[in-house]
């Protein structure tokens, strides 16, 4: 096995991009999801209320600035483009704290589990996606370890997915029947929510073990 994509979404819950190597700490893929979305009343919004901000591209420049759609996310022009996708009143704040995640930082995705399903891997936004990974295989894996040079994941559980699925990464149609699958097929769980016991970085092409654990959560399913 091995890291076939990486992906980054430097603002939570607009498009990402795609990345070629990490850092990895214990909050996941350096500069993952910091950047987010508030409303007037200081709650997350994200993309299940409001899918327009899937059709925001969030990105890093070279010096390290996150971006939307190009322009710095501190910008006028990127409050702005939040504003028509969420409404007046919005704006966006840096978190660097574990808080800004759902559930763990990171999400983990096969090839085999995207191939059996044959839509865009996208609709999952997975950080890492493993590559020569047999059919469903991964529904094996809560209880494990993945190894990767140094770094060491945790997959905890299969996610839950949720209507963000139904939303085409391009277009942003919404397709229910994605949902309707997953849900029919897969019992509504597909990839992996994961934590990082051991840090390091990792690359695309990178191979990845898989090792057992007897660790307290190895029961989990």
């Amino acid at each position: 096995m091995y890291i076939k994509e990486l992906w980054r979404y430097p603002v939570k819950s607009m498009a990402g991009e795609k990345i070629n190597q990490s850092d990895v700490t214990k909050l996941g893929l350096s500069g993952d999801r910091e950047i987010l979305v508030v409303g007037t009343n200081g709650r997350v919004i994200t993309s299940r209320t409001h899918p327009r901000l899937l059709g925001l591209k969030g990105t890093t420049s070279k010096e390290g600035q996150v971006q939307i759609n190009g322009h710095d996310w501190q910008s006028p022009e990127a409050l702005t483009l939040v504003h028509a996708a969420v409404g007046p009143g919005a704006r966006l704040i840096r978190d660097t704290s574990a808080n800004r995640f759902d559930i763990l930082p990171l999400l983990v995705a096969t090839d085999g589990a995207i191939a059996h399903m044959g839509f865009d891997g996208r609709r999952l936004r997975p950080n890492i996606v493993i590559g020569g990974v047999k059919g469903l295989e991964e529904r094996t894996w809560p209880g494990h370890r993945l190894q990767i040079g140094k770094v060491i994941l945790a997959p905890a559980q299969l996610r839950g997915r949720c209507v963000m699925t139904t939303y085409d990464p391009d277009t942003q149609k919404q397709d229910l029947n994605i949902l309707k699958r997953i849900v029919r097929e897969l019992d509504g769980v597909m990839a992996l929510d994961t934590s990082v016991e051991a840090e390091g970085q990792i690359r695309v092409g990178d191979p990845v073990t898989k090792m057992y654990s007897s660790l307290s959560n190895a029961g989990l399913k």
